[in-house]
């Protein structure tokens, strides 16, 4: 029965290639001529354009020697001409169509021709005995009048043996596809009807690409994978492309794709840092917004999409203000999402958030030069807080395929908790530190358990594509699993992972726009609040209190350049904005004391250099210092993308003042027009401040106009679009192949 199953499948993929074959050839011999036709016109265009060029370009040179019949230096001028290895010769006929000069290989065969009056050039194509030539005539004119034509020809022997290349290639071209289409068709006579379907489902929910050829389920179509692998690849860079050029991302363009490509979708973010925290005041309750580049990026997002954001309650008012449910709506002023929260004790937070993930793994994934800590008891909290979050998703869901975009270091372990409990869910993890290299990473002693939590992501997302490359060779070094680096995916353990990059940005147009004053009169009133002269050069830093942040080599750059520049002792102060952070923590405690005994010591040289505010402002606060500054410095040692270099850029308006950033940082990588620095070279750093304070208008102004417009075109609405529109395809591949299965 086989027997005959096999030879009717043999003779009806005959019956198909047979005619397949002859077609091809039919069109292999009608193809060939009239891609040679096209070929010699789109040369010959080509060298009609150069020649024009060329005839332009020696038109007055030689219409002034011919005046003055300086024969030797024509003779050298239409030497020189042909050096380019296409232009055969040169000639220069007079007035009356005679050949006055030539080039030494210049062809016997070709002669001065005459114009009608209405022309202005002549183009030939000549076949010479030594090969074919384009020939091209040009009038020479002087004041209006016409002295002579000048003769360009062209080597054409170059087209013939493209041409004779192209033919070859062409046709091989067509015997290889003609080959390639009869094995596929024999190949698919060949499949049952239920492997083909189960190897199509495979693929659509990306096993297909990645699946071992031991297994059965999809092997027949191994042979397409690698060229459908590139093809996808190609197209999914191609459609990013387009979206970038077509969509106008904003909040509405956020919300329309949400409602088109998510339509019904819940959307879920986990973080350990709230949007907004309840304090208790003298005054009352009152609500804050922590100084934090997730929260800024993250929550315009949620306003968009009108989802649930779960994350730590820490405001001494948190549980005072939700309901019985532990959420509350946000905004206050007017709820557009609702905050659900986590309550930790103390003891519980000094494992998982202080010890775990701020002492062990924000200083294993940044190069600070401070030693990660890992205990066994930080990490036994660090486990249950992130089962106590993975339990809280599961709650809030309303389906069981959820949209879960999981925030940052804290929560590693969450991917893969969610996905045992939720395993239609789609997971995009975003890490939003740098990924270190695997031989730093391999310092953790849970290296492995990290890494196999964070692959429970459908999406894995970072800032640049080297930190995608890092992970990816850390997951190759430290677990068995498929990797494709072309495609950048890994499959593990039946599920596939996507990594990628997604630069995160900013809110554009940020709230404040068109409500704040001119920049020279809040310029004015910051002076004024600061107790500094009209006039005086202001430089800004907005940070945590972090010893990634580089303020410590940014002050000694500030003391450094007013060692070599004198001239601005007492004309120039750097305010630093410092938010304390992790105050509780003995590095960051340490670190603190530091940045207050160099800024003392600083000030007792130059009076008032350093201003520092170790304390919270609020974002419109922040808002007025960056467009009050002459400069704004971000010299970070070690960070993901840096935010704050981009809220600058979009303070600035009046597109002045001048950033400098350091080349460690994700921003660096964008925002090429600002003056890029290494913050561990003092020097460099200090001529690179010098050179903002001194950089005149105009280039201030041509460098913020280009930062601002990359700002504005790549802002926080991209980076979640890009991501969710990610997810959208990943969702609807999954339900076209849960289909098929349901039709096997």
């Amino acid at each position: 029965m086989k027997t005959l199953f096999s030879l009717r499948s043999l003779h009806l993929s005959l019956r198909f290639v047979i005619p397949l074959v002859a077609a091809l050839a039919l069109l292999a011999y009608a193809v060939v001529p009239l891609f040679d036709d096209l070929t010699l016109r789109w040369f010959a265009r080509d060298l009609n354009m150069r020649s024009r060029l060329i005839s332009s370009t020696l038109q007055e040179p030689l219409a002034e020697l011919l005046q003055r019949n300086e024969r030797t230096r024509i003779n050298a001028l239409l030497q020189r001409a042909t050096k380019d290895e296409r232009l055969l010769a040169v000639g220069v006929c007079n007035d009356q169509r005679k050949l006055l000069y030539r080039t030494q290989a210049f062809p016997n065969d070709i002669t001065c021709v005459s114009y009608e009056p209405d022309q202005q050039e002549q183009l030939h194509l000549i076949n010479l005995p030594q090969g074919p030539v384009h020939v091209f005539n040009a009038p020479l004119e002087q004041d209006g009048t016409e002295i002579g034509t000048l003769v360009l020809v062209h080597d054409m022997s170059y087209i013939e043996r493209r041409s004779a290349d192209t033919r070859k290639y062409l046709l091989l071209l067509f015997v290889v596809l003609g080959v390639v289409i009869s094995l596929i068709t024999v190949l698919v006579a060949h499949l049952s009807w239920r492997g083909w379907l189960e190897g199509v489902r495979a693929m659509m929910r990306g096993e297909g690409i990645l699946r071992p050829f031991s297994q059965p389920a999809g092997a027949e179509l191994q042979p397409l994978v690698g060229e459908m692998r590139s093809l996808l690849r190609n197209l999914e860079a191609e459609r990013r492309h387009a979206d970038d050029m077509t969509v106008s991302w904003n909040p509405a363009a956020l919300r329309s794709l949400l409602n088109k490509q998510l339509t019904g979708d819940q959307v879920l973010v986990v973080s350990n840092r709230e949007p907004y925290i309840h304090v208790k005041t003298e005054q009352g309750i009152v609500v804050h917004r922590p100084a934090s580049g997730l929260v800024t990026a993250v929550e315009p997002v949620m306003r968009a999409c009108s989802g649930t954001w779960i994350a730590h309650g820490s405001g001494s008012a948190d549980r005072e203000t939700v309901d019985s449910h532990d959420r509350v709506g946000v905004p206050p002023k007017k709820p557009e999402y609702n905050l659900r929260r986590i309550w930790l004790t103390a003891e519980e937070e000094q494992g998982y958030y202080y010890g775990f993930a701020n002492e062990g793994l924000w200083p294993l994934c940044h190069n600070a030069h401070v030693r990660p800590i890992f205990r066994s008891s930080d990490w036994a909290w660090y486990q249950a807080i992130n089962q106590r979050f993975a339990d809280a998703v599961v709650t809030e869901a309303r389906s069981d395929d959820p949209v879960v975009l999981v925030q940052d270091y804290h929560f590693a372990l969450l991917p893969a908790l969610i996905r045992k409990r939720l395993p239609k869910a789609t997971i995009i993890t975003f890490w939003h530190i740098p990924w270190p290299n695997p031989e730093s990473f391999g310092i953790c002693p849970w290296r492995e358990e990290l890494l196999k939590g964070m692959l429970g992501s459908t999406i894995l997302g970072f800032h640049t594509p080297f930190h995608c490359k890092n992970f990816l060779e850390t997951v190759d070094r430290y677990l068995e699993t498929r990797i494709e680096h072309e495609s950048s995916t890994i499959f593990h353990r039946g599920q596939l992972t996507m990594v990628e990059d997604y630069p995160i940005s900013i809110q554009w147009p940020p709230d404040w726009q068109g409500s704040l004053p001119p920049v020279e009169e809040t310029r004015a009133e910051i002076l004024a609040e600061l107790g500094l002269p009209q006039g005086h050069l202001l430089g800004i830093g907005v940070d945590r209190m972090d010893y990634t942040k580089g303020i410590l080599e940014r002050f000694s750059a500030v003391e450094r350049m007013l060692e070599l520049h004198p001239e601005l002792v007492g004309r120039f102060s750097f305010v630093q904005i410092a938010a304390p952070s992790r105050s509780a923590l003995e590095e960051y405690h340490a670190f603190e004391q530091r940045v207050y005994a160099l800024t003392e010591r600083i000030n007792q040289r130059f009076e008032r250099a350093i201003i520092l505010k170790a304390e919270h402002h609020e974002a419109d606060q922040v808002t007025r210092y960056y467009r009050a500054s002459n400069v704004c410095m971000v010299t970070s040692l070690h960070d993901g993308m840096n935010l704050v270099a981009k809220e600058f850029v979009a303070a600035r308006d009046d597109e002045q003042g001048a950033l400098v950033l350091s080349q460690f940082t994700g921003a660096a990588n964008e925002l090429h027009e600002a003056l890029i620095v290494n913050p561990y070279h003092v020097e460099q750093t200090a001529e690179a401040l010098y050179q903002a304070l001194t950089m005149p208008d105009y280039e201030q102004q041509e460098r913020m106009r280009s930062m601002r417009s990359l700002v504005r075109d790549f802002n926080v609405y991209r980076w979640a679009g890009r991501m969710l529109l990610d997810a959208a395809r990943v969702r609807q591949r999954e339900k076209l192949a849960a289909r098929i299965g349901r039709g096997l």
